[in-house]
């Protein structure tokens, strides 16, 4: 009997177990770790961050559909990771052996990075439901006393789509309530040029992203590090090309929300040969650690390269359909591993992204993630606010279902049929 344990149960960790215990023998154990006792739909969270959605309505209890699956459920932390004992050790007390891994944890919010930023600062947050709720409360006390408005994402983020989604729902959401004319609006960015997305743009995003928030009266700061947050203020700085400092600028706020950078779990934080310095899995091209071989790494906190540097430090996102794809060859890679043969399967890492804009929004597509691609467009419009919402309505059924079947590569099939995308 082999014991997988997956340690987190976000998007990826979810789907990861449901698609090991299907590939797996009956006789093996399959054993989820998460430091919270609820799945949560976090591509939903620009909504719950503007009251548009409770988290009753983006969060599954996991215990009951994990053990209708036959999957051990147990709530929670890690502190800490033994590799070479094989031993998770946990907030509790108790300790796990496990024979194969997979780390699917998401990332730690590096908000600590800057003075007064984060929930626990002067700025808002939609990382997690339960600190976009707190921005839904801040945003209605907003609305009734409006003043100007920064948001964006800060040095060293590789999550840009979301940061976007906001600032586009933030002045749907005001336009509704017909005080946007008294609402001056900034987008605050790390990339070179609005539209980048840490992906060397997709499409013409650029020229698209930034037509759209000319659109809608958005001013946008690029190549911007964000130095402090202070009084309502928030401090940057604009570099030039070569990374020296260009401009600096103090923007008023009376309501900010920026997506912080990312790093791993503090459970991993200088395990040597698992993690590079920033806390992130390394892994090969079959989702496994090189140095400790039982290992595998999922999702968002893996460490993927850069395309290029950028003036301002910028990551690599992983979406939605690039972890779908990471988690099934992981599934498929280790029952081989277990009867001793050699991983095979490769994950196509492919980006597709649906930003929602509270009324329209825009799409996406990368294939493969970073460039040269085989397939790189990108197109806006009403459809996609439809689309996602079809895509959380269709997700959330998977996770309470159990269901295993790849989601992302359906919907990017119907997409391509649909716009006419195959063979371009």
């Amino acid at each position: 009997m082999t014991h997988v344990v997956v340690l987190g149960a976000g998007l990826g960790g979810t789907i990861q177990a449901y698609e090991l215990r299907q590939s797996l023998a009956e006789t093996d154990r399959v054993t989820v770790i998460s430091n919270k006792p609820y799945f949560q739909f976090t591509p939903s969270n620009p909504w719950a961050g503007i009251g548009w959605r409770k988290k009753e309505e983006i969060t599954i209890d996991l215990a009951p559909v994990m053990d209708r699956r036959g999957i051990e459920f147990i709530c929670d932390a890690a502190t800490g990771l033994d590799p070479e004992a094989q031993r998770i050790r946990l907030a509790s007390g108790r300790e796990v052996d496990y024979d194969y891994l997979v780390i699917a944890t998401g990332p730690d919010l590096a908000f600590d990075e800057i003075e007064g930023f984060g929930p626990q600062g002067l700025t808002n947050s939609i990382c997690h439901v339960e600190d976009a709720e707190i921005s839904s409360r801040n945003w209605e006390a907003f609305c009734a006393n409006p003043g100007p408005i920064v948001v964006g994402a800060v040095q060293g983020a590789s999550c840009f789509g979301p940061a976007y989604e906001y600032a586009m729902t933030l002045d749907t959401d005001l336009r509704r309530r017909k005080i946007r004319d008294k609402v001056p609006m900034t987008f605050v960015t790390s990339e070179p040029y609005v539209g980048h997305m840490g992906l060397n743009g997709v499409g013409d995003t650029k020229g698209m992203m930034e037509s759209i928030m000319r659109d809608r009266d958005i001013k946008w700061i690029t190549n911007a590090r964000v130095d402090k947050f202070a009084d309502g203020t928030a401090f940057v700085t604009q570099v030039d090309d070569d990374g020296a400092d260009r401009k600096t600028y103090e923007l008023p706020f009376s309501y900010s929300m920026m997506l912080p950078a990312f790093r791993g779990i503090p459970a991993l934080m200088g395990i040597e040969g698992l993690v590079n310095p920033r806390g992130f899995v390394i892994t090969d091209d079959y989702q496994r650690n090189p140095t400790y071989p039982n290992i595998f790494g999922i999702g968002v906190c893996i460490a993927i390269a850069p395309p290029e540097p950028t003036p301002v430090p910028t990551g690599v996102p992983k979406t939605g359909f690039m972890i779908e794809s990471m988690v099934t060859a992981t599934a498929r890679n280790i029952p081989l591993l277990i009867e001793g043969k050699e991983p095979v399967y490769q994950p196509t890492w492919n980006a597709l992204c649906l930003a929602d804009f509270g009324d329209r929004g825009a799409a996406f597509l990368a294939m493969p993630q970073l460039p040269p691609r085989n397939l790189n467009w990108a197109s806006e419009g009403r459809w996609v606010h439809w689309a996602k919402l079809v895509f959380e309505w269709y997700f959330m059924r998977k996770i309470r279902t159990g269901v295993s079947e790849p989601f992302y590569e359906r919907f990017v099939m119907k997409l391509a049929k649909i716009h006419k995308l195959k063979g371009e």
